[in-house]
């Protein structure tokens, strides 16, 4: 009973660690809150002020004139990003694994797998360093000019090439990142599964293909919706990466796929050296409810996951 009691207390660790976390960022993002209101969410606008101007008062809390703060440019640059890279690393994630687990001998599965753990092993800020020097020249010179001249006639893909920084930019040095979680996750699923599966869908009749998606597959569905669901709490979260790439605009809503996006966690370590200028701290408060928002939203993903969770739990317990 003493070891029960010492493991849930050890497992009940992280659950206070995020509460307190929120509670934090809620007290100390509150005088933000009443300021800005509803409208935080919906307005496209973030505005310091005058820095050198006198104080006034706004609903009781003093910031500097002219200061305004909307958010609304931030949550689309982040779900947008965080959209096409899920978009594209989903599928790689999938196709990886199933070829890490079922297409290669396993003498070299190991090596092969050893390279994928070492990718999602690169820190942040050398994604970001190799997306500025590398990415960015590519996509602004070849790729966008290629794809407005062919797909320009779709919504969202026509425009101008700009100079490579962009929301498709972010959105592909998020996927490099994310694709490792996917397939790691999803290989090792895939590799603990019994023979007996493979062997009874071979023994009806089944191509390898059809064995690894009509069987591997939904046995590992579960395991699907959890690893990306982590990798999407990585892309939405991710900072020094996106903010090396994104182009860091400000009060912009994107009208197509290559123009410059901001992110909120980007934004948050782009401005805090202004903000921390601003003498009423209502500037740095507006960025801690930034923050909170943030957060909410990762909350919010990941419950989501823990309904599909449940729901396919309860499908497949009703076909056993």
């Amino acid at each position: 009973m003493n070891f029960r009691r010492f493991t849930a207390l050890l497992a009940s660790v992280v659950a206070i660690v995020l509460v307190v976390i929120v509670v934090f960022l809620a007290a100390y993002a509150w005088p933000a809150v009443r300021l800005n209101g509803f409208h935080f969410l919906i307005d496209n606008s973030w505005n310091l002020g005058r820095q050198y101007g006198t104080p006034i008062t706004v609903h009781g809390q003093e910031i500097l004139p002219g200061a305004h703060y909307g958010i609304l440019f931030l949550i689309a640059g982040t779900l947008l990003s965080t959209a096409i890279a899920l978009a594209i690393a989903v599928p790689v994630g999938v196709g990886a694994a199933l070829f890490l687990a079922e297409g290669v001998p396993p003498i070299m599965r190991s090596w092969l797998s050893f390279f994928v753990e070492l990718l999602a092993a690169i820190p942040s800020v050398v994604f970001g360093l190799w997306g500025y020097v590398v990415v960015i020249p590519f996509l602004g010179h070849h790729l966008f000019p290629f794809m407005i001249k062919w797909l320009g006639f779709i919504p969202f893909f026509g425009g101008t090439p700009g100079s490579g920084y962009g929301l498709l930019t972010s959105g592909l040095v998020l996927t490099l990142m994310i694709v490792p979680l996917i397939t790691a996750t999803l290989r090792d699923a895939l590799v603990s599964q019994p023979a007996s599966l493979r062997e009874a869908a071979v023994a009806l009749g089944a191509s390898r293909f059809e064995t690894m998606w009509t069987v591997l597959m939904p046995a590992v569905r579960r395991v699907l919706i959890g690893s990306s669901i982590l990798a999407t709490g990585r892309a939405l979260g991710e900072t020094m990466a996106v903010l090396m790439v994104s182009g860091n605009a400000l009060n912009i809503l994107p009208n197509n796929i290559y123009q410059p996006i901001s992110t909120m966690a980007s934004f948050i370590v782009s401005q805090l050296d202004s903000a921390m200028q601003d003498p009423t701290g209502m500037a740095v408060r507006s960025l801690a409810e930034v923050a909170l928002v943030l957060c909410l939203i990762s909350i919010m993903v990941n419950g989501l996951a823990r309904v599909l969770l449940y729901y396919e739990g309860r499908q497949a317990a009703r076909i056993a």
